[in-house]
């Protein structure tokens, strides 16, 4: 397979220089070309003719917003990671990068020891990153779509039975909808919180793989667009039907039931899947508090994180819907879930929200 061609956009000579040398240490990448602005890197664009551009936020001339604006237009379905910083503007810009159709983020250490970490993350998350959004580029994707290295064999997926082999009995009434997301999370929520309900009639609880700051941020964009209340979690709050709570950037988030409600959990335990906050917290603790009454929702995402919590809301009898690969930008997290036969159904992202809705209705008349 021919080596993933990548077009690095920064600034800085000595980033531009650090992340050429570690990626064309690997052998499925290669340095197509550089660039030190927007301006440069869109004369450059159609002679590079990059599988994925690295597209620094903060750039003289013309800075990577104003730079992704135009690359949306000559090339709308080309996969751009921005970088950031690691501060509230920076939080701010990726977000609006994102909205404007960015696939994916990452924030440069700001630290003394920012080389080291740089490094770090080139290595173990970026490098990783291009590899699942640009796994199958050979391949015509769909429109906006971008397809990762997760495939899903037909003869691996399995029927959901029952440990005893019968089809399941109908669904229990769902009383919290948990969702995990990782790449391309931010604006699979928004396409699906558009769709759901301000009068919902159950709690919603968020993962998404994001630093601080940029979760708090997040929340109140999401609320900003969308019928439904939407803020970052806060430890010993009382869950309520009809609102929302995204877990915070570094600390994990979960419930715990007793005679007064049931409440949020925060903490700073070490991380699962290389992620704090991660879904499989999450998924484990409303398994354990909602038994059988637990909705748990996969989007798009690199890794599996989510799974093994998925294990746990099916052995408690609740229910899984996952985000189909079509629309995923990388089907990892659903992906695994799918492919481990644990998903009640498979949607494409659009459908996504109908499907809660559906089930909570059925799962009411059910009772």
């Amino acid at each position: 397979m021919p080596k993933i061609r990548v077009f690095v956009v920064d600034d800085s000579a000595l980033f531009r220089r650090m992340v050429t040398e570690e990626l064309s240490a690997d052998p499925a990448l290669e340095v197509a070309g550089t660039a030190a602005n927007g301006k440069i890197a869109l004369t450059r664009l159609a002679q590079v003719k990059p599988d994925v551009v690295l597209l620094d936020v903060e750039m003289p001339e013309l800075d990577g917003l104003a730079a992704l604006r135009e690359i949306r237009k000559k090339a709308p379905q080309l996969p751009v990671i921005m970088f950031s910083a690691l501060t509230e503007r920076g939080a701010t810009e990726t977000l609006e990068a994102l909205s404007l159709g960015a696939t994916e983020y990452f924030t440069k250490p700001a630290s003394a020891g920012g080389l080291e970490d740089s490094l770090r993350i080139i290595r173990n998350e970026l490098i990783p990153e291009i590899k699942a959004i640009c796994g199958t580029r050979a391949q015509s994707p769909p429109s906006g779509v971008y397809r990762s290295l997760c495939q899903t064999p037909p003869s691996t997926k399995r029927p959901l039975v029952s440990p005893s082999g019968t089809l399941p009995a109908l669904p229990a009434r769902v009383d919290v909808v948990a969702i995990a997301a990782s790449t391309g999370g931010p604006n699979a929520l928004t396409t699906l919180f558009a769709d759901l309900p301000a009068d919902l009639g159950v709690p919603v609880l968020i993962v998404q793989h994001m630093p601080p700051v940029f979760t708090g941020l997040l929340a109140q964009r999401l609320t900003a667009q969308n019928p439904l209340p939407i803020e970052e979690g806060r430890a010993d709050e009382l869950l309520a039907p009809g609102r929302a709570w995204l877990a915070p950037g570094d600390y994990h988030m979960g419930v715990e039931r007793n005679a007064t409600g049931t409440r949020l959990v925060i903490d700073r335990n070490a991380p699962e899947n290389s992620c704090r906050p991660a879904a499989d917290v999450l998924f484990r603790s409303v398994a354990r508090a909602y038994g059988p009454n637990v909705l748990a929702v996969v989007l798009t995402g690199m890794g599996q994180d989510g799974l093994r919590g998925c294990e746990a809301v099916k052995a408690a009898g609740g229910q899984v819907v996952v985000q189909d690969e079509a629309t995923s930008v990388v089907w990892g997290m659903p992906g695994f879930v799918s492919r481990a036969g644990l998903a009640d159904k498979v949607v494409p992202l659009p459908l996504i929200a109908p499907e809660i809705v559906r089930r909570l209705r059925v799962g009411r008349e059910a009772r």
